[in-house]
């Protein structure tokens, strides 16, 4: 096939700073091991359960346990909307029923053990079919680490979501734009501020007046390696090409990919899946985050490629597929620290899912710790090393 044909994309959900951390075994379990959160003194008799790609693991996030401490002292009751409920822990309050909202397959999978029922959304999404009565009380972890426009999108969803008189109550990092994001949200919300702090944490009160609910930004969008990509607000590159991904799209130029079914592992904003797609590949992209595979179909559909696409925890949605080829840049940060588990389920997923003789193609920042994993896995190679990266492949055995 010549990899341009009708749209076919199907959704389906399973379940900086300091050093690396050594690249070997997770935490207490393996990768999708559901375990209790460690949670700080001051939440003693709440819990929340997490696992490796869940934000704060194996800690709760430090921006929700402020939130929940701030909810538990103003004696919340009844319905609360959860748009980021991670693990599961404003359910644990006393009189709450939560109704969890979540984007990240890890996550979700963490709430559904808990026996939670998530509903899979990110902003902009109607909650309505699922909750027709809006709960009066909201709450939502600002990801100002997403940068600007995704944090505005999650400020307009959450008034959305918030009945007038209704109350939101929003957490977030100072050194992520909090005090900024908070005045934004107090002017759609009405009347707002921010009531505790705890070192770089901050919680805000807001009270939903009637008013109109501000325009969440616009998809960014631009073209490369014959791709018009389309970015979501919040997706990882979604302005332009990251320069990991352009090296390792470069190296691989010559590759031939007719016929091959190739899978894009981490696809977010979809162009390394699409490329291979463009180039004749059978192409399956699979993320953990919705906001991303939602990213993806949009480019798939912009250049009316062929592809499946699959919101997964790492290759949990995969069933038995297996490949001629995985391309990746894998993530190294889950929130705000380098956090490696998921890079390290990557690699583990390679062995999983690669035929005999099939290869990974992975591009990382040079000081990351991946060639030893590499070599248990089959033929290691490095194929390039420039502007601090490096492309590396490794070959699982048993081909011809």
């Amino acid at each position: 096939m010549n990899g341009r044909s009708k749209q076919n994309i199907r959704v389906k959900r399973p379940a900086g700073g300091r050093q690396p951390e050594r690249l070997g075994q997770a935490e207490a379990g393996t990768y999708f091991d559901v375990r209790p959160a460690r949670l700080p003194s001051r939440l003693e008799g709440l819990h929340a359960l997490t696992k490796p790609g869940v934000r704060g693991f194996p800690e709760v996030d430090p921006a929700q346990a402020l939130l929940a401490w701030v909810m538990g002292r103003d004696r919340v009751r009844g319905d609360v909307l959860d748009l980021t409920a991670l693990g599961g822990l404003l359910a644990s309050l006393p009189g709450v029923t939560l109704r969890a909202v979540e984007g990240s397959a890890a996550a979700l999978t963490v709430l559904e053990r808990a026996g939670l029922n998530p509903l899979a959304a990110v902003p902009g999404d109607d909650l309505r079919e699922r909750w027709p009565e809006r709960a009066r009380t909201v709450a939502l972890v600002l990801a100002g680490d997403r940068g600007n426009a995704y944090a505005l999108a999650q400020i307009a969803w959450a008034q959305a979501c918030t009945p007038p008189g209704g109350t939101l109550y929003l957490a977030g990092d100072r050194d992520k734009g909090f005090d900024r994001y908070v005045r934004i949200a107090a002017r759609a919300f009405g009347r707002g501020e921010t009531v505790a702090r705890d070192g770089g944490m901050r919680v805000a009160r807001l009270s939903r007046f009637p008013g109109p609910t501000p325009a969440s930004p616009e998809p960014e969008g631009y073209e490369a390696f014959g791709v018009r990509v389309v970015g979501l607000p919040g997706v990882f590159s979604a302005a332009r090409p990251d320069r990991a991904t352009a090296l390792l799209l470069e190296t691989l130029n010559d590759l031939e990919l007719s016929g091959q079914r190739v899978l894009d592992l981490g696809c977010g904003t979809g162009l390394i899946g699409a490329w291979a797609a463009l180039r004749g590949a059978q192409a399956t992209l699979v993320d953990g985050d919705l906001q991303s595979v939602r990213s993806a179909e949009a480019t798939l559909r912009a250049n009316h490629l062929l592809g499946e696409v699959l919101h997964s925890d790492v290759d949990a949605a995969l069933g038995e597929r297996t490949f001629d080829m995985i391309l990746t840049n894998p993530p190294f940060h889950v929130g705000r620290g380098v956090v490696l588990d998921v890079a390290r389920e990557f690699i583990a997923a390679a062995e999983r899912r690669l035929k005999p003789g099939g290869t990974l193609y992975l591009v990382a920042n040079e000081p990351l710790p991946y060639e030893p994993p590499l070599r248990a896995l089959g033929e290691l190679r490095e194929l390039r090393r420039e502007g601090g990266f490096k492309v590396l492949s490794a070959t699982r055995a048993g081909g011809h």
